[in-house]
């Protein structure tokens, strides 16, 4: 049981630090940001609680806004994903997910794409439209919600299948 909580831990650490010290100055185009550090939440096995989730989503986004000058931001969006983690993994999933850690083998391919496809647009939507705080350049915005989320995805597959 204290090595799951081993793995946790150091799944946490190597998020915050990738994505304060490497991902946060990617910037292609100036619209493309891959935020990574959502691959540890959606990762986290489907049997834990919302609570305990939103747990975790709080602190890893608290460290990143942290490092990053975001006042609350990651905090907010990483949130917001742990709370609405589960329905959207249930949407997606046929079968019953209560000891189930998220990925190609456990889900197949194409429910855990749209699983990650599906979070990873609310999750950037969320945090990059509380950046910009405005409505007004809404092409601006648009496109970088797609082009940050399709980086990130392009990401997230591609460890998995790294991982598999």
């Amino acid at each position: 049981m204290a090595h799951v909580y081993i793995r946790r831990l150091a799944g946490f650490i190597g998020a915050v630090l990738l994505q304060v010290f490497i991902l946060n100055h990617i910037h292609i185009a100036g619209y493309a940001t891959p935020y990574l550090y959502i691959y540890f939440l959606l990762k986290l096995n489907a049997g834990v609680s919302r609570n305990v989730l939103m747990f975790w989503g709080f602190f890893l986004g608290l460290l990143i806004d942290m490092f990053s000058s975001t006042p609350g931001l990651n905090a907010a969006s990483a949130v917001l994903l742990a709370f609405v983690r589960q329905p959207v993994l249930r949407l997606f999933s046929p079968k019953e997910l209560d000891n189930v850690t998220p990925g190609f083998g456990s889900l197949g391919t194409g429910v855990f794409v749209k699983y990650v496809v599906v979070a990873v647009l609310l999750h950037h939507a969320v945090l990059l439209g509380l950046e910009a705080f405005s409505f007004f350049d809404w092409p601006g915005l648009l496109l970088k919600i797609v082009l940050s989320s399709l980086f990130s995805i392009i990401c997230i597959l591609a460890i998995e299948c790294l991982r598999r």
